[in-house]
């Protein structure tokens, strides 16, 4: 019965959020001026590549609460629609910009574009799956970020060596256009609009999401002001910062721990992903287990320390080159496994109205690290002419988020849904 709901609803977020993520993936090989000429054609150093990658994050701040406010009142389904058309053009746009700056101001609208369907596929995640399944749906629909790399790196590695990086970036942007249809026509925002579940088994998964969703508000109206003023939101901002530091600091300048092989762009492309593979794999374990146990925070600290030390074990030993690779391989999985727990957490401590502008909330400044990771790692590297300072600093950016993550708020015990599985 609910197996329907996994089959028919994860599938379709899965892929429509994986096209988001190739827009960061690709322009993080496009800036390695040894597999593309992107960097020398728009007059680019090591500190405008971090700036450039970052920038998408500036933009990415600006629909992040008004989109959460506008999928929890209007509709999910529509918003992430209308998200589709504008980052498709923007990311086109991208392909056809012939300055820095042009690229710069491409880049910045892209991040304006998507910046809303991030909250608006969370908010619905929590109109679908109830707290005993919650970490395990956001697993799989946020294994987009691993899986896009794992499967256009590759492609956009040898679309760079034969084509260049205007037409890569070009053929990359037509995705949105192409998936659009089938999101309109196979999503829905609540169980109660589908015909695939009968009366009863909508009944049933609308039970027990209301009754959750009960226990959480409170008998007395309370405005939202003390709510967003609350420490764990504070947390919550200052741990999510750290950790899209470390993510898209390590995606960016990933490629530079490479130097000194004679790689290609399709090998360039393979030992990129195989990483974001892993990834993948520790996402779904470190889910299941935090759904098994319904343990939220230990399992977000375990990731990010293994992140952390891995990092920093990589870097030191980077004289050996597949040693290195080898932590590198498990220093990239932390901040993505991290996150199923992670948003577990705010869904299941808070009125789903209010989690709504939450996670629209910290997922707008925590993803302020998104630029400040690469434009810092880039500056580092420009200063010193390495990147181990810039990954140092990183992995200990991953150790604070071991304890800020046991800050957080516990949850309180799951409503179990039959067949859930």
């Amino acid at each position: 019965m609910t197996q329907q709901r996994w089959l028919r609803l994860l599938p379709v977020a899965l892929l429509m959020y994986t096209i988001s993520y190739v827009d960061r993936t690709n322009v993080s090989l496009a800036l390695d001026p040894r597999i593309s000429s992107l960097m020398p054609d728009l007059s680019m150093n090591d500190q405008m590549k971090g700036q450039l990658a970052g920038i998408f994050f500036i933009g990415y701040v600006l629909m992040q609460v008004p989109g959460g406010y506008l999928a929890s009142r209007w509709s999910a389904r529509k918003l992430i629609s209308l998200c589709l058309i504008a980052w498709g053009l923007f990311a086109i746009g991208c392909g056809f910009s012939r300055t820095f700056r042009e690229f710069e101001a491409m880049r910045f609208f892209l991040g304006v574009a998507e910046s809303a369907v991030f909250p608006a596929t969370y908010v619905l995640m929590m109109n679908w799956f109830s707290r005993s399944e919650r970490a395990r749906a956001n697993a799989y629909w946020l294994l987009c970020q691993p899986l896009a790399v794992a499967v256009s790196a590759p492609l956009t590695g040898w679309l760079l060596g034969k084509y260049g990086w205007q037409l890569m970036l070009i053929l990359e942007g037509i995705l949105p256009f192409i998936w659009l249809p089938v999101w309109w026509f196979c999503i829905r925002d609540y169980p109660r609009e589908v015909k695939w579940l009968s009366p009863g088994e909508r009944a049933q998964v609308e039970t027990i999401l209301k009754s959750e969703a009960d226990e959480l508000e409170s008998p007395q109206k309370i405005s939202w002001g003390p709510r967003l003023a609350h420490p764990s939101v504070f947390i919550m901002i200052a741990l999510y910062f750290l950790h899209n530091c470390a993510a898209y600091g390590c995606m960016t300048f990933f490629t530079d721990n490479l130097k000194g092989r004679d790689f290609n762009g399709l090998q360039y492309g393979i030992l990129f992903a195989i990483p974001y593979a892993v990834t993948m794999m520790v996402m779904v374990a470190n889910s299941r287990h935090s759904d098994k146990t319904h343990e939220r925070r230990g399992h977000v600290a375990a990731v990010y320390a293994m992140s952390g030390a891995s990092l920093i074990l990589s870097v030191v030993l980077s004289g050996h080159f597949w040693v290195s690779y080898a932590f590198m391989c498990l220093a990239i999985p932390g901040p993505f496994a991290a996150m199923a727990p992670f948003w577990a957490i705010s869904a299941e401590t808070l009125p789903r109205t209010v989690a709504a502008v939450v996670i629209g909330l910290v997922n707008a400044f925590g993803n302020l690290g998104g630029f400040a990771g690469p434009y810092i790692t880039g500056w580092l590297e420009n200063e010193y002419h390495s990147i181990t300072l810039p990954f140092i600093v990183l992995a200990f950016g991953m150790l604070a988020c071991v304890v800020l993550a046991f800050l957080l708020p516990k949850t309180a015990p799951a409503i179990p849904l039959a067949a859930a599985e």
